[in-house]
C-alpha cells in the first residue's frame, strides 16, 4: 500500500499535468501542507497553506491567484505568527482524492478535501482573515 507521501506525489503529477489555467496544484499543495503540519513546521509554511485555503474557499481565488499571493507575501514579510495546531483531523485524506476518478470527479474531490482541511483550522480563521487583510489588502 502506498504511503501518504507517495499518494500525494501521484496527485501532484496529476495536478501539475492538469490543463486548467486555475492551477489546481496550488490548492492541493495547500491542503496537503495544512493537513500535515506539526510543532516543527515553520510558521511561514503553516500560514501560507492555511491562508491559501482561506483565499481559495472563502475569497474565490484560483490556485494561480493564491500562488501569486504567496509570492507577494514572501517578498513583504520575514516572520510569521505561530498558529495553534488543529485539534482534529480532516475527514478527507489524500487517498480519498487519488481514489476519485480523474477529471471532474477528482477535481471536485480536491475542493472537498480543501474544505475539510480548512474546517479543522477554524479556530485560526480570525487571525488568518486579519493577516490576509494586512498583507494582501483582501477583506
Amino acid at each position: 500500500m502506498p504511503s501518504e507521501q507517495e499518494l500525494f506525489d501521484e496527485l501532484s503529477f496529476y495536478t501539475l499535468a492538469h490543463g486548467d489555467p486555475a492551477f489546481l496544484h496550488e490548492n492541493s499543495a495547500d491542503a496537503w501542507r495544512a493537513q500535515h503540519v506539526d510543532e516543527t513546521t515553520k510558521p511561514m509554511a503553516v500560514i501560507f497553506a492555511v491562508m491559501g485555503l482561506y483565499l481559495y474557499l472563502e475569497k474565490g481565488f484560483t490556485g494561480k491567484q493564491v500562488q501569486l499571493a504567496h509570492m507577494r507575501m514572501a517578498r513583504r514579510r520575514r516572520s510569521w505568527p505561530q498558529l495553534p495546531l488543529p485539534k482534529t483531523q480532516a475527514s478527507i485524506r489524500v487517498a480519498d482524492v487519488v481514489a476519485a476518478e480523474p477529471g471532474a470527479v477528482r477535481d471536485a474531490m480536491i475542493r472537498k478535501w480543501c474544505a475539510a482541511v480548512w474546517e479543522t483550522w477554524q479556530e485560526s480563521r480570525p487571525q488568518i482573515a486579519a493577516l490576509t487583510k494586512s498583507e494582501l489588502d483582501v477583506g
